[in-house]
């Protein structure tokens, strides 16, 4: 099973929406998706049961423990302030690991801190893991979305995405639906956003 991690210690940061459209990406492809909901929210665990049952079927593990032989892909959606000993752990889990930087000064900060901690993590610098990054509500010809260029330019990790800031997203979801479930004619921008991302996770 090839696990997937989606962090960054601020809440807001996009995690949540990154980590089920992922799953759902996965899910269409004729993978069997499990996710692992870590935050307290379990918003990511809502929408699975809100998810129609004529869509391609994603479950939520309460743990991996003895569960690895039954999904292609873990999908796990961490919490805010995932740090020390949980961290340690979730990236033992991890072949791929997502961070979405909001473009704010105080996600920013927050990121910068977050990357040079990933960097320096056992796991990581092992090379066990491949970190990649995504700048997420990106609101063209702004002020804040240069800044997050700039950010993510100057970070050395492979950028995955600029994702623009869309109703798209948070429409699916009341429903129960990631893009990829769409009609494509209703998410056509989005999905060609999403091209880069989807390489990445499917290379070795």
């Amino acid at each position: 099973m090839k696990s997937i991690l989606i962090a960054n210690p601020k809440g807001g940061s996009g995690k949540t929406t990154l980590s089920v459209n992922i799953a759902g990406f996965l899910s269409n492809q004729g993978q069997r998706v499990a996710m692992l909901d870590l935050d307290r929210q379990k918003s990511a665990t809502l929408w699975v049961a809100t998810r129609p049952a004529d869509l391609p079927e994603i479950v939520t593990l309460d743990s991996v423990k003895g569960e690895d032989c039954l999904n292609d892909w873990l999908v796990i959606d961490s919490p805010a302030g995932l740090h020390g000993k949980n961290l340690a752990h979730a990236l033992k889990l991890s072949h791929k690991i997502i961070v979405p930087i909001s473009p704010s000064l105080f996600d920013l900060n927050a990121s910068r801190d977050f990357l040079q901690i990933l960097a320096e993590e056992k796991e990581v610098r092992a090379g066990k893991c491949q970190i990649g990054v995504v700048g997420m509500r990106m609101n063209a010809r702004t002020r804040a979305a240069t800044a997050l260029e700039n950010f993510l330019t100057d970070s050395g990790l492979p950028i995955l995405a600029y994702l623009r800031e869309t109703q798209v997203y948070v429409n699916a979801a009341f429903e129960g639906k990631s893009l990829f479930d769409l009609t494509p004619h209703l998410a056509f921008r989005e999905l060609e956003q999403w091209d880069f991302l989807l390489n990445w996770l499917e290379k070795d």
